[in-house]
């Protein structure tokens, strides 16, 4: 049993990053910052899950029956993660291409500590019924002044260059007009070799420049990931499943004026709103396969929300669900995310393997929680540097979304556009 005590907390802002830095010392850990989101849908300011009392490590195969095993064993939080190859688990599917990075297809684990921020109150959580909090913010406090890991510079490599990209564009294009699929998410993957970073100085840099609604960090042992992702997977609360898939980006204007210019034109614009709408249809299929009848609606479509580097079109699609459905069936029904992957999903997955050049892993995959009731939050791996410390190898892939009316070279520079914040943090321009 987990019992909850209250911090006495005066500095939110100040207890966040003393908390992140006691975290991070941890072999397990992951942190969660919604960085002030004010959407309704946000049911925390801040999670930090720390120490690692159990865990699941599984690859494809039957993860998600392990999952279920898992969950209802530990009847208590559990925080982690699921890599894009798990579709391999649900469709006959393969994951061939290079892989440097070596990350387990899923890692769930049963936090020693929750920390939890809301509403301006902050409390933890632990096995112990007569835990003192202020011993625990004393140890916080100790743990502020941390050494930084040793680091060199990055030397970022790009798997593909920008000639086999626009080929392979126009190469998924002629299939989309050939009736094969009415989209795809095409993505490469810039990488370092023999990479020394701090993961979490990284963190502090990247969420310093973005100020997503689902940044995170975490780290499996060795291996971490960084992020600044915008967009949400799914989220559960009681009977209701939300998912928010984004499709649709444009740039920051330099002044008031052209940035609200840039915005109108991503809210208006045919090809992005094709783009949304063709997953957000996608989505409403998926969400059918467990909702009861006549429950799944659109409660809000091409929503433009504007982050640090860009602008976003946003959808947001709810259901209720059917009796007797069990949350892991949920989201087996719907991953991978439809904004990932194109439509239709299946084929769009087969023609992800063939044109691109990287394993996927855990990019494009869901980081989150699962609560003792089944109730869950899972945000998409994307804007993310993942590391393996082990092996020294830096990874970050960045995708647009490809249809008939692409243009190559705008597709391009799109994903330039969203990668700008990472190259930013490790030191490199685009």
């Amino acid at each position: 049993m987990r019992f909850f005590h209250p911090l006495q907390v005066s500095d939110i802002s100040g207890f966040k990053k003393k908390t992140l830095d006691w975290a991070a010392g941890f072999e397990y850990c992951c942190i969660y910052d919604s960085n002030s989101d004010p959407s309704p849908y946000t049911s925390y300011d801040f999670i930090a899950a720390a120490g690692c009392l159990s865990k699941l490590v599984c690859d494809p195969g039957k993860a998600f029956r392990a999952l279920r095993r898992y969950h209802a064993s530990a009847a208590d939080y559990l925080f982690g993660y699921f890599s894009y190859d798990l579709k391999n688990e649900l469709e006959k599917l393969e994951s061939n291409k290079a892989d440097g990075l070596g990350f387990p297809g899923m890692v769930f684990f049963q936090p020693q500590y929750l920390v939890m921020v809301r509403n301006g109150r902050a409390e933890v959580g632990v096995a112990d019924e007569k835990f003192d909090p202020e011993k625990f913010l004393a140890a916080l406090d100790a743990a502020s002044v941390r050494d930084k890991l040793r680091k060199t510079p990055v030397h970022i490599r790009k798997r593909v260059t920008r000639e086999d990209y626009l080929r392979n564009v126009n190469a998924i294009k002629r299939h989309i007009r050939q009736g094969d699929i009415y989209e795809l998410n095409y993505c490469m993957e810039f990488f370092a070799e023999e990479a020394l970073i701090d993961p979490l100085q990284a963190f502090h840099a990247l969420n310093r420049i973005s100020q997503p609604p689902f940044s995170s960090y975490c780290r499996f042992d060795d291996k971490y990931l960084v992020s600044a992702s915008p967009e949400r997977f799914l989220k559960k609360t009681g009977n209701k499943v939300i998912s928010q898939p984004i499709k649709g980006t444009a740039r920051r204007g330099q002044t008031p004026e052209e940035d609200e210019r840039i915005r109108a034109g991503l809210r208006n614009n045919p090809k992005e709103q094709s783009e949304n709408v063709m997953i957000v249809d996608l989505v409403r299929n998926d969400l059918s396969r467990s909702a009861k009848k006549e429950t799944v609606r659109v409660e809000e479509l091409f929503g433009v929300y504007t982050f640090m580097q860009v602008h976003q079109m946003i959808s947001t699609i709810s259901a209720e669900l059917r009796s007797g459905v069990h949350f892991l069936d949920v989201i087996r029904d719907c991953f991978p995310m439809g904004s990932m992957t194109g439509a239709p999903k299946v084929r769009a997955m087969e023609l992800i393997e063939q044109y691109e050049a990287s394993r996927r892993g855990l990019f494009s995959g869901a980081m989150g929680y699962i609560t003792p009731s089944g109730d869950f939050d899972f945000n998409v791996v994307i804007r993310s540097i993942l590391y393996n410390a082990g092996r020294q190898y830096l990874s970050f892939m960045v995708g647009s979304a490809i249809t008939d009316g692409s243009e190559p070279e705008r597709e391009y520079d799109e994903c330039l556009l969203k990668a700008r914040a990472l190259f930013e943090v490790l030191g490199q321009n685009t």
